[in-house]
């Protein structure tokens, strides 16, 4: 029978080979794929996250260890479709428009995958205009904006304005280096994270998911 402890530990360790082997024998065993994914890829990114949030593992390990499940999840996403498992809820995300700056963007959405999110990755530059699109076209619940320069800042301050102009019922998470929770409560986004794993906690809270 496959070893979901394994798994789980593959995806902590970054190791996507033995990540994929795990998941393809679980899925030829017939094991039922919410459990793959719950018991075995979630439960190891909560663990990474977890540990990050801590200072306990660095960015690099992060990445790893979202490679090892996103090579995993190309397994195991036709499978959870055929079941019918809904995602827990469907996230926008984005670099602002102006800003070229994406890894800290990227890291919060393998994060948000990782806890069992639907992400929408918009890219960088991304106009409010565009997110608004987005949000609306995918039905998201959250759209997570990211910004690196605090010159491209007042396009976070334009989404959220847009947002509220189109009475969207879209909850606006925000973060990235020069970001405040301050600045969040002046341009009154619904909240702010100060990291990837603190974001997946905001995103839950979002949209109340334990």
């Amino acid at each position: 029978m496959a070893d979901l402890e394994a798994l789980k530990n593959a995806v902590i360790k970054g190791n996507q080979n033995i990540a994929q082997e795990i998941t393809k024998a679980a899925i030829e065993e017939g094991m039922a794929p919410e459990v793959i994914l719950g018991q075995g890829l979630i439960a190891g990114m909560g663990i990474v996250g977890e540990a990050f949030k801590k200072n306990e593992v660095y960015v690099p390990e992060v990445l790893m260890a979202a490679r090892a499940m996103k090579m995993a999840m190309i397994l195991l996403e036709p499978k959870l479709v055929e079941a019918g498992i809904e995602p827990i809820g469907t996230v926008v995300i984005g670099t602002v428009q102006g800003d070229m700056h994406d890894i800290g963007k990227n890291l919060v959405g393998m994060m948000l995958k990782g806890a069992g999110f639907n992400v929408i990755d918009l890219g960088t530059n991304v106009t409010p205009q565009k997110f608004l699109a987005a949000a609306i076209d995918n039905k998201a619940q959250i759209v997570a904006l990211s910004a690196l320069l605090t010159t491209t800042m007042p396009m976070m301050e334009a989404t959220v304005k847009l947002f509220k102009e189109n009475n969207s019922a879209a909850r606006i998470m925000i973060g990235g280096a020069p970001v405040t929770q301050d600045f969040c409560d002046k341009i009154k986004a619904c909240g702010y994270s100060a990291d990837a794993a603190s974001a997946v906690s905001l995103a839950k809270s979002l949209i109340n998911v334990a």
